[in-house]
């Protein structure tokens, strides 16, 4: 056994100077002091990017498919009545959803910015007190209401000896009119010819919110393709394949789209993520017009360091005003949002530093200050007996 712990003792690297031999110096205290400061800051130092998450990104083709996109906003007019304001999203497949309510809310605002008066969209309908019936006369007591669509009801259909309506479609609210005009591809003109628009004072409201403005915030959700969605006036509907608004007669001939974008997201916020739309505002100075956003939308993944994973995106975008002459044939007047998926998504993953990383730094900070500052000990040491040494050949001389 005496052997092998021979064996064994052969092959210490350290070995060991009686301490008689030892010569203790004041350049070497300082030395050793310099040097254990250096290291203790120099852990500090590696402990805090150990503990620091690092963000790694890659960039890989999207293969993903049948998702669909959340857009999340926040747009203020100050010039457009809330009444007179409507949302429309549409693709290129083909998908198209006008004068969009759902998860929509909107703030009528004064002059100076003041909220007058905040509402959802779609929620509730004013009560009318007998209200006119399809087929003449006042409802009476216990009698079931079914409003007139005046002649937008999609059960007409034409005979060779007569024109059949189906009673089952009734419209009663100067909304559902409205909506029934939209479906038949007509645009309403003057809404004191419609009982339920005239019962629920429709162009009184309208003529009260002259000179306000509006806010419109919330979310939609599209197909996750090339499309647009766009704030505009009136209510859309189609003629001849072409996308109109209708414009109503007490609407006025020129349109101010001034606007400020408070917020606009597409899909959820991510640490780091950066909307170049938010806060960015735009006074109309030509009488009428279209403004256009040509949007970029990149998909991205984000992944935090406990394993959370967000599914959002990113975009970049460029903006044109087109201007429009009135009497030529003219887009819709509006706020316009075109965008277009990028093939490409983005990841990125945050991660520690892993332990046996710092453990390698560690041990190469110690090692290789403490291997410094023996050379520079030696260095001074020896320099310092040979200065040593010639003074005392001088003495003898």
């Amino acid at each position: 056994m005496d052997k092998v712990f021979n064996k064994v003792r052969n092959l210490d690297a350290y070995p060991k100077v009686n301490e008689d031999f030892y010569s203790r110096t004041l350049s070497g205290g300082v030395i050793t002091l310099v040097s254990s400061i250096v290291i203790l800051l120099l852990f500090f130092s590696e402990l805090g990017l150990y503990l620091h998450t690092v963000t790694e990104t890659k960039l890989v083709v999207d293969t993903s498919r049948g998702e669909t996109l959340r857009i999340n906003f926040d747009v203020t007019f100050p010039a457009i009545p809330c009444s007179l304001l409507s949302l429309d999203a549409m693709d290129i497949s083909g998908e198209q959803h006008l004068d969009i309510r759902h998860d929509i809310f909107k703030k009528r605002i004064d002059f100076h910015g003041n909220v007058l008066e905040v509402r959802q969209e779609g929620m509730g309908a004013p009560k009318i007190e007998k209200p006119l019936q399809r087929h003449g006369g006042r409802l009476e007591k216990n009698e079931t209401y079914c409003g007139s669509c005046f002649g937008a009801e999609t059960g007409w259909f034409l005979s060779y000896f007569s024109v059949l309506q189906s009673d089952e479609e009734c419209c009663n609210s100067c909304e559902e009119v409205r909506e029934a005009y939209r479906k038949r591809g007509w645009g309403m003109t003057n809404p004191d010819l419609i009982d339920q628009c005239k019962r629920e004072g429709f162009v009184q409201k309208i003529k009260d919110e002259e000179g306000e403005g509006c806010n419109i915030h919330g979310s939609l959700e599209v197909n996750k393709v090339a499309g647009n969605f766009h704030f505009a006036l009136g209510k859309s509907f189609h003629q001849s394949n072409v996308h109109l608004h209708e414009l109503l007669a007490f609407q006025n001939n020129v349109y101010n789209i001034s606007h400020k974008i408070n917020r606009l997201a597409f899909g959820e916020y991510f640490p780091g993520a950066v909307n170049p739309l938010d806060g960015a505002e735009w006074v109309q100075e030509a009488p009428n017009g279209v403004y256009q956003y040509f949007v970029k939308v990149v998909p991205t993944i984000y992944t935090n360091v406990r394993g959370r994973t967000i599914r959002s995106n990113q975009f970049s975008v460029t903006e044109h005003f087109k201007s429009t002459e009135v009497g030529f044939f003219q887009s819709p007047h509006g706020v316009y949002f075109f965008y277009d998926l990028s093939p490409i998504k983005v990841t990125f993953t945050e991660g520690h530093t892993p332990f046996l990383h710092f453990l390698t730094h560690l041990c190469a900070i110690i090692g290789g200050t403490f291997t410094v500052a023996g050379i520079v000990d030696s260095f001074v040491y020896h320099g310092r007996k040979a200065l040593k040494k010639k003074m005392e050949i001088g003495k003898l001389r």
